[in-house]
């Protein structure tokens, strides 16, 4: 078994903004990066998409009223790189450089997916790192060899200007998805976030030094993914196969 650790959602990076999370209930929005790349119209995702969800998570959570969780303005007329897009279970990436190891990936494989989300409410850290998704592996496929009519189902084939070398891996349903609740994992030391010494050791460790977690180059492996697979079965997770609730 073989198992990577891949970063998504919108971040300073990437989008300028970090999506909400409460951190007493661990409930969190699905905000992803924004698109570079122009889309087919019939087949874009505008940030207009997670705009009911911002709204639904205020509502729902006091604390989000005193602390916009609205969209920046040059998101709101954006469209969104949804990926993973939890709801058909897909996510793409480069399979020459950055994804070049999820090209490799088999059935049973692990995807893990992490976000830096901005805390709603007084926490320890003004990011929380955490487990956002999990795929198990049903296939990973070239995005050349996909066919137009599955070309909704991931933002590299939405795209009007395909790569074809670009990897898609679909996870099995029922076993793969989004987090109904994120799993925090991270904190502040040694400037910069890395997983927890606790969670680390629990885990069997990371390929990047002492559990870094900013954006790397190159996803990060499990050393583990049998050890982390047991950590995560006992954390009673649900998996949902939606974007946002």
């Amino acid at each position: 078994m073989r198992a990577y650790l891949v970063r998504v959602a919108v971040d300073q990076t990437f989008g300028g903004w970090n999506s909400p999370v409460d951190p007493e209930t661990n409930e969190f929005v699905y905000v992803p990066i924004p698109e570079q790349r122009a889309m087919r119209a019939a087949l874009a995702t505008p940030y207009s998409l997670v705009q009911p969800a911002l709204a639904r998570f205020t509502d729902t959570h006091p604390a989000a009223r005193s602390r916009s969780v609205q969209l920046p303005s040059d998101l709101t007329s954006a469209n969104m790189h949804l990926d993973p897009d939890f709801e058909h279970l897909t996510y793409g990436d480069n399979g020459v450089r950055r994804g070049k190891g999820l090209a490799g990936l088999g059935r049973r494989d692990i995807v893990v997916f992490y976000s830096g989300l901005r805390p709603v409410a007084a926490c320890q850290h003004r990011l929380v790192y955490a487990l956002v998704g999990l795929y198990r592996v049903r296939e990973v496929v070239r995005l050349e060899s996909v066919a137009a009519p599955r070309w909704s189902e991931n933002a590299h084939t939405r795209c009007i200007k395909h790569v074809g070398s670009d990897v898609i891996v679909r996870a099995e349903r029922g076993s793969s998805g989004r987090l109904r609740r994120c799993i925090p994992i991270g904190e502040f030391r040694d400037g910069a976030y890395r997983l927890t010494h606790r969670i680390l050791e629990a885990w069997g460790g990371l390929s990047c030094r002492d559990g870094y977690l900013q954006r790397s180059a190159v996803p990060p492996s499990l050393l583990d993914p049998r050890r982390f697979i047991n950590w995560f079965e006992r954390q009673g997770a649900e998996l949902v196969n939606v974007n946002n609730l």
